[in-house]
């Protein structure tokens, strides 16, 4: 018997359902040789309802910290009851913050089992990598106590399995065509001049994995770069943690850094490291947005199927990233390595999550041949069944913001309006790949992992130079008429590349002094 359940002393509270937590089994889930221990302990996050909704009106001009806490985060009469019941019922409130509405709290297994009306069980299972792991396990939906109905949104942290995988891609050395060191990149994609990150904040989202500084230290001497300020933030008991391996999370992370601190060479970098589970996920974000100083982009790699994400965990982070938004924050995510269908099975389509929230801008990818001077070509990337094609499409969960309601978005799988991915590209063959360095060796990679923090960087360096954070970047963006390379060659699977906005390469790969011009001229949001 590997479950916990609740002991025979403790009297439970009387429980109502906790909408949107219902949970299925992870793929191939199997018990784990060691049972979990229902004398040991679990720290769980929720989430808590904000004291009024968010209008997009309230997201321009952007928000202070203060001031998001104030209007938007949690009631502080809703933070002591959290607090009084759960304390009353065992547990030990660990910190709470009411700007991002977050309580942590720990407690025996088998007593929180029984306050939010589960039973958890040690398993193996495939997690989106691939691979098999033992994590705590649970299925079906969760209950809280009645009188925080309405109050907790969201109980994460429970069921530990990996949550999201990286999106990058390791190059086969016969089939690269073409490599470009990040710099080389910010020529082509003519980043503005005379701008480098001064004075701005890049945080940059992990979910596993570390990075050496002597790796940096090499590769960025190798470019003739000063190492930039790089520094890693430990979130939920996670910390930088290099490995061996450079095709795992260890490659991600380099990728991400290098790629960010290349091409904004004078910013800060935050690393956050978390566990790859949803309150993890969440928790990153959330501490990485309500930071000193605020950061200008924050870069994300990491994400998963829209529809393998429970309703609570989904609405949580896009919550999250919301906060982020309203603080002048530009969130970058990779839109996926998957082609259309994500990579799932069942031949359908599927957007990626976290990009396909309306508060990331959606990084999607291309196939850049190109010298220093001139693009000789770009297309859709898309290297067929098993070599990788860009993510994109249509969201079945998120509607479609006001600001693309012009970009001709296919119907999305619900058959409702849905918001569609990507809104931006860049490079991302890895047979057209990114020199990166990884455990001292000279590697190629590929991936929307990297256009997220190129991205990212391009957002520094406009904000640099416009003296001001760009926030929710999208509906200027859409409303644009220069700034960008418009990609008309190519599909990824399900939706094919055409003039304009589309399904694949979003609005285009940057033109970034164009851009730069072009935002300084556009009205405020």
């Amino acid at each position: 018997m590997t479950a916990a359940s609740a002991p025979t002393e403790f009297d439970p509270p009387e429980l109502v359902p906790l909408p949107g937590s219902e949970k299925p089994p992870a793929e191939g889930a199997k018990p784990a040789s060691v049972m979990l221990d229902a004398n040991g302990t679990i720290t769980v996050t929720l989430i808590l309802r904000r004291r009024s909704g968010v209008s997009p009106d309230a997201l321009a001009p952007r928000v202070s910290a203060a001031g998001l806490a104030v209007k938007f985060g949690a009631a502080p009469a809703d933070v002591e009851l959290v607090e009084k019941t759960l304390a009353g019922l065992g547990l030990t409130v660990l910190d709470t913050d009411l700007a991002s509405r977050r309580v942590h709290v720990v407690g025996p297994t088998a007593r929180v089992c029984a306050i939010f009306g589960t039973s958890l069980e040690a398993v193996t299972s495939t997690v989106p990598a691939g691979e098999r792991v033992t994590h705590r396990h649970r299925t079906g939906g969760l209950s809280i106590p009645k009188q925080l109905d309405g109050i907790v949104t969201a109980v994460l942290g429970l069921d530990d399995r990996p949550q999201a995988r990286s999106q990058f891609r390791i190059a086969v050395p016969h089939a690269v065509s073409a490599s470009y060191t990040p710099p080389q990149l910010g020529e082509i994609y003519r980043f503005p001049p005379e701008t480098d990150g001064a004075g701005q904040t890049i945080a940059i989202i992990e979910l596993g994995g570390g990075y050496e500084q002597s790796d940096l230290d090499e590769y960025f001497r190798g470019l003739h770069l000063s190492t930039p300020s790089v520094i890693s933030v430990g979130v939920g008991g996670a910390t930088n943690s290099p490995g061996t391996d450079r095709s795992g999370a260890d490659g991600e992370v380099l990728l991400d850094i290098e790629v960010a601190g290349a091409l904004s060479p004078a910013s800060t970098i935050l690393v956050y490291f978390a566990p790859n589970t949803d309150a993890g996920f969440v928790d990153a974000i959330a501490d990485a947005s309500h930071a000193t100083p605020t950061p200008t982009a924050m870069s994300i790699s990491w994400g998963q199927s829209e529809d393998l994400w429970t309703e609570q965990a989904r609405g949580a982070m896009d919550d999250a990233l919301l906060d982020a938004v309203a603080l002048g924050v530009t969130v970058t995510v990779a839109a996926g390595d998957n082609g259309s269908t994500n990579g799932r099975a069942d031949g359908s389509n599927h957007a990626d999550f976290p990009a396909s929230s309306p508060h990331a801008l959606a990084c999607g990818g291309t196939t850049l041949h190109a010298t220093v001077t001139k693009v000789t070509s770009e297309t859709v990337w898309n290297n067929g069944r098993g070599g990788g094609a860009t993510g994109g499409g249509v969201s079945a969960v998120f509607a479609r913001p006001s600001w693309q309601a012009s970009a001709d978005v296919p119907d999305s799988p619900s058959k409702l309006g849905g918001r569609g991915i990507p809104d931006v590209a860049g490079n991302a063959d890895p047979n057209t790949g990114y020199e990166v360095l990884v455990h001292g060796s000279r590697v190629v990679f590929g991936g929307t992992s990297a256009v997220a923090p190129l991205w990212a960087a391009l957002v520094a360096r406009c904000a640099q130079s416009l003296g001001e954070p760009l926030g929710l970047l999208q509906p200027k963006l859409y409303a644009l008429t220069t700034g960008f390379r418009d990609i008309t060659v190519g599909n990824n699977g399900g939706f094919s590349a055409e003039k304009g906005w589309d399904a694949c390469t979003g609005l285009g790969t940057p033109r970034g002094e164009e851009l730069l011009a072009a935002l300084a001229d556009s009205p405020a949001a």
